[in-house]
């Protein structure tokens, strides 16, 4: 199959205007040259916001100098080549539920970006828990989903910011692949196997993600994280694959992956039972 050329970015204020029409429920949307972090900025911001409500919020960037990935790991990221930008999303859930939200962001995004393909391609596109995206078992999108507690204009005790950012490859899988040491995949490979992707324009995707976010973190304050194991189910990467749990660069569990429990975790079985999972790395061993 030819080669189908990467659908270039618009220039920053082109995307800030085109999401703003695209977007009407968001209200507040802005998408800049660079910037340190969009997670960051965010967070900064709901800190320190005082009176009204106001969202939620869109921040993208060309370029983020200082973008995070979870563990705290920086996002390796050139101009144009990544589609980078974070929400901010009033949630009203207790703390103890707040982590749920890492998987679940990542949930919905692979539910979305599964909904740009061809019906045949779908199942290509998959979740490696707690939240990255990938495309033939090869990381194509991460995501980053940090909470606060909202500022002086707090209605209630459970009531929080929570902020998702995302990092989708548009390009550069093979050069990132090289120097990180692991598959990893963009959009630009994923067009040329799949003709529906292949027409999907980049502010297209920014504002499935965003109004998929919107609409399922809605949802979660009236019905919670109701149906969540099933869902997963249709989007796991990892069920039954034979998996290493990883923390502080030591082994800690071993394991069958078997989905996950109605809080996210990822559930492990092995000869001594079966274990729900709340940190650490996923190191599959591919069957």
């Amino acid at each position: 199959m030819p080669s189908l050329p990467q659908l270039p970015l618009p220039m920053p204020e082109r995307m800030q205007s085109l999401l703003q029409q695209g977007l009407p429920e968001f209200r507040s949307i802005e998408w800049v040259g660079r910037t340190t972090s969009t997670n960051a900025d965010l967070l900064q911001r709901a800190r320190a916001e005082a009176g009204t409500l106001a969202r939620p919020w869109l921040l993208g960037a060309h370029l983020q100098e200082r973008g995070r990935g979870r563990a705290g790991r920086s996002w390796q990221n050139r101009s144009g080549a990544n589609l980078m930008f974070s929400c901010a999303f009033d949630v009203f859930l207790p703390p103890a539920r707040l982590a749920t939200l890492s998987p679940y962001a990542g949930l919905v995004a692979t539910e979305t970006l599964r909904g740009l393909l061809t019906a045949s391609n779908r199942p290509l596109l998959t979740m490696k828990w707690p939240n990255d995206v990938q495309w033939r078992f090869a990381k194509l999108a991460g995501i980053l989903v940090e909470a606060t507690r909202a500022g002086t204009a707090r209605l209630t005790a459970d009531h929080h910011v929570a902020i998702l950012g995302i990092g989708i490859n548009l390009d550069d899988a093979r050069a990132l692949s090289t120097s990180l040491n692991r598959r990893i995949a963009d959009w630009s490979e994923v067009a040329r196997a799949d003709s529906a992707a292949s027409r999907v324009r980049p502010e297209v995707i920014v504002m499935r993600i965003a109004r998929a976010w919107y609409e399922n973190l809605s949802a979660i304050t009236t019905e919670g994280f109701t149906g969540l194991p099933e869902r997963y189910s249709k989007v796991d990467g990892l069920v039954g694959q034979r998996i290493d749990i990883i923390d502080n660069d030591r082994i800690v569990c071993s394991g069958n992956a078997a989905g996950v429990n109605e809080n996210g975790q990822l559930l492990l079985r092995n000869a001594a039972g079966e274990h729900a999972v709340s940190v650490g790395e996923v190191s599959a061993r591919m069957t």
